[in-house]
């Protein structure tokens, strides 16, 4: 008799929060539904289907017939539903308290729209501790899975993997099953010949053998080359036509039937870990370079079987540290945690709790908040998505504490956990949160009317990939690879495009340059910095009023080796779009003139777009928010966005030269690499002289207000404000 052999395949369908409609689409028409047309018409087989709760929001509204297809195959006990957190969070960046709710509420969701019971979960990225377990059963979950690669980190061989695992943490228990590293690299990218000798294989060695395979549903079609190869090519229909053909010894089954009709083979306790790709990429780049060279070094070793499995690479909760980004959005999103935990004890209107929760739940999609060949933390529109509902959720429980009306409040505490003290800034129109120990930067603006952080930018960073930016290699359009192994450029000439910045690329920052300095040079980041301002301590006071507040900030500091103070003073008012800027610096010598240039970046704001554009003092257009600007004595800048109708207007008391330019990455995604704007550097620069006391100050106002026209200012109007902002 023929030795027999188990086959689960479950797929994983995700789009993020904040990921454009064309987007989803286009997986839709591409990958979801192509597969499921061939997949409907081979009755023998069997899969479970996991789809995030952002992708299957948006297919209930905009398909809800693929909805009811897929609903029959469930009925039919052919497809059977996978759950998990509902946006799709990296469980271990999140409270006990919101894991279980969000998986909580997508078993609800899952179960009153398909009709079923599930009772299991896809693990997002598969990012695993042993802690999880206790409030992945407390949700309701029975079994989830993994990647091989987890349990041979443990010290388990492939031998003893071809079937499902019990864990347990504090008395509670779950199954995990090992998916199969080398199913995912043979499906879809090799021949349906070589997936079906590897069953044999295991089948002859494991008799009643359990193999799984799990990975991306857009695999199939949606990464670079798939679809031709997946749908137009038919290698879909002979995977499945093979399947058929040897059903007698490979059956389909879901992961669901296998746990309820087979033993676990034992008891496993789990280290932290994710797949193996994204252990690589956890590491700091020069760290992943070196892993790399010695894996390849490794790899002729005739023992490599065995070395492998003792190589990992790092911690997924270290993008979090390799980004200071990814740990602003997760502090932030810990912070509307606490507040909404805190408004539950004493609010008593649920539906607004309901509603500030779901934007809480959407601001935790894990995407922004991690980088390799996936995750998104350099996608401007996938970041701006998780500060918008974190935003949304903010204004909700500000709502709660202060009313309808104009408010005004101040407060320092260690937002983002790096044991120093940090302040926040708010009113009823605007959050600004400031670092004094890192140069006193604002590192966060939020925009109440318009929910939007328009400081969610990113610095630029030597990636391990650059260096296949700098070889050039290129794949070409007919390859069919892994999206791990394919090179694309999606434009020519990105090895000249790569700049770093040595200091975060956010707001209220100083730097001295030599006087000749050319713009070019700051712009790539490769200007000299003459002083030790940008990112160092300053000491910090806080003034408070029922109407106003106003933090002031100074260092003892030097430029060119110089001796001098800086003060800059930061106020905001209840009621009021301005912010208000102060600068004084004393001890400056009266024989030299100084280069000064303040650096402000507006993020969110998109580029080469005719309604995105800076304006001058008579609201006339100067060129769209990519522009590179150098003007020259001048008091005022407008940046509008007629699409999103911001409208931030720079008013400064002291004719000063401008300097405008993008911010932008050279960064990886799935469709290959691509230049990405960022953000848009604002810097007024003066040459400075001290008057008889040493002293040289300016006032500033940041205006940032709802219109989708440019504003026009009289010089009347530019001398109040800027008196106001001296007062």
């Amino acid at each position: 008799m023929q030795p027999k052999v188990s086959l689960c395949l479950a797929l994983h369908n995700h789009q993020p929060i904040g990921n454009f409609d064309g987007v989803f689409e286009q997986a839709y028409q591409d990958s979801y539904l192509p597969f499921l047309d061939v997949f409907e018409g081979y009755d023998a087989l069997k899969l479970s289907l996991h789809t995030s709760g952002p992708l299957m929001l948006w297919l209930v509204e905009n398909h809800p017939e693929y909805v009811e297809r897929v609903r029959a195959l469930v009925a039919a006990e052919r497809v059977e539903i996978l759950s998990g957190p509902i946006y799709e969070p990296i469980l271990t960046m999140l409270p006990s308290r919101d894991r279980v709710g969000q998986i909580r509420r997508y078993n609800d969701f899952l179960n009153e729209l398909f009709n079923t019971h599930v009772r299991g979960m896809w693990m997002p990225e598969r990012v695993w501790e042993s802690a999880l377990t206790t409030d992945i059963a407390r949700a309701g979950i029975d079994f989830t899975l993994l990647d091989d690669f987890h349990f041979k980190a443990a010290g388990w061989s492939e031998e003893e993997l071809f079937g499902c695992y019990l864990t347990e943490d504090d008395g509670q228990l779950l199954r995990v099953f090992p998916g199969s590293e080398r199913l995912r690299y043979l499906l879809p990218f090799a021949a349906p010949e070589e997936t079906i000798e590897f069953a044999r294989q295991v089948a002859e060695q494991h008799p009643e053998a359990v193999l799984v395979f799990g990975d991306d549903g857009e695999k199939f079609g949606t990464w670079p080359n798939t679809k031709k190869h997946v749908y137009e090519g038919g290698w879909l229909r002979s995977f499945f036509d093979a399947l058929v053909a040897n059903q007698s010894w490979l059956q389909t089954e879901t992961l669901g039937s296998v746990a309820a009709s087979r033993d676990p083979l034992g008891k496993i306790y789990l280290p932290e870990c994710s797949y193996r790709e994204m252990t690589e990429w956890a590491l700091p780049a020069p760290r992943q370079e070196l892993f790399e060279d010695i894996i390849h070094e490794l790899q002729s070793h005739e023992r490599w079987s065995d070395i492998s499995r003792f190589f990992r690479g790092g911690n997924w909760r270290n993008f979090k540290v390799r980004y200071d980004e990814a740990n602003e959005m997760y502090t932030r999103m810990l912070q509307v945690s606490r507040r909404l935990e805190t408004a539950r004890r004493t609010c008593g209107n649920g539906q607004l709790l309901a509603e500030i929760e779901d934007h809480l739940y959407r601001g935790q999609c894990n995407c922004p908040y991690w980088h390799g060949a996936f995750g998104g933390i350099y996608l401007p529109h996938l970041r701006n998505a998780i500060y918008s509902e974190l935003i949304a959720a903010d204004n909700q429980l500000d709502y709660l504490d202060h009313g309808a009306g104009e408010w005004i409040e101040a407060t320092s505490s260690d937002f983002n956990l790096d044991q120093k003290p940090e302040v926040r800034l708010a009113s009823d129109q605007m959050a600004a949160y400031f670092a004094p120990a890192r140069g006193g930067m604002m590192y966060e603006l939020d925009v109440r009317f318009a929910r939007h952080n328009l400081l969610a930018t990113i610095q630029r960073r030597p990636e391990a990939y650059h260096a296949k930016v700098l070889r050039g290699n290129v794949a070409s359009d007919s390859d069919v690879a892994s999206i791990h192994d394919i090179v694309v450029f999606k434009q020519e000439g990105l090895d000249e495009r790569l700049h770093y910045d040595r200091y975060p690329r956010k707001s209220f920052l100083e730097h001295f340059y030599d006087n000749d300095v050319a713009p070019e040079a700051v712009a790539s980041g490769q200007a000299m910095e003459r002083g030790d301002f940008v990112a160092q301590p300053f000491e910090a006071k806080l003034r408070r009023s029922a109407a106003k507040v106003q933090l002031q900030l100074s260092r003892e500091g030097n430029a060119w080796g110089i001796p001098l103070r800086m003060t800059k003073a930061i106020t905001m008012e209840a009621g009021s779009p301005y912010l208000k800027i102060a600068y004084l610096l004393e001890g400056l010598p009266r024989d030299r003139q100084l280069h000064l240039a303040l650096e402000w970046n507006f993020a969110g704001l998109p580029s080469n777009a005719e309604d995105r554009f800076f304006y001058n003092a008579q609201g006339q257009s100067i060129g769209h928010l990519g522009s590179h600007l150098d003007l020259r004595e001048t008091q005022h800048l407008g940046l509008l966005d007629q699409w999103q109708g911001i409208d931030v207007l720079i008013g400064i008391s002291r004719p000063a030269g401008i300097w405008a330019f993008p911010v932008e990455t050279v960064s990886q995604s799935e469709a290959g690499f691509e230049l990405v704007h960022q953000s848009v550097c604002v810097m007024p620069h003066w040459l400075i002289e001290a008057d008889s006391d040493g002293r040289w100050s300016t006032q500033m106002q940041v205006r940032i207000a709802k219109s989708r026209q440019p504003s026009v200012l009289a010089e009347q109007m530019l001398e109040t404000m800027v008196l106001s902002a001296a007062h």
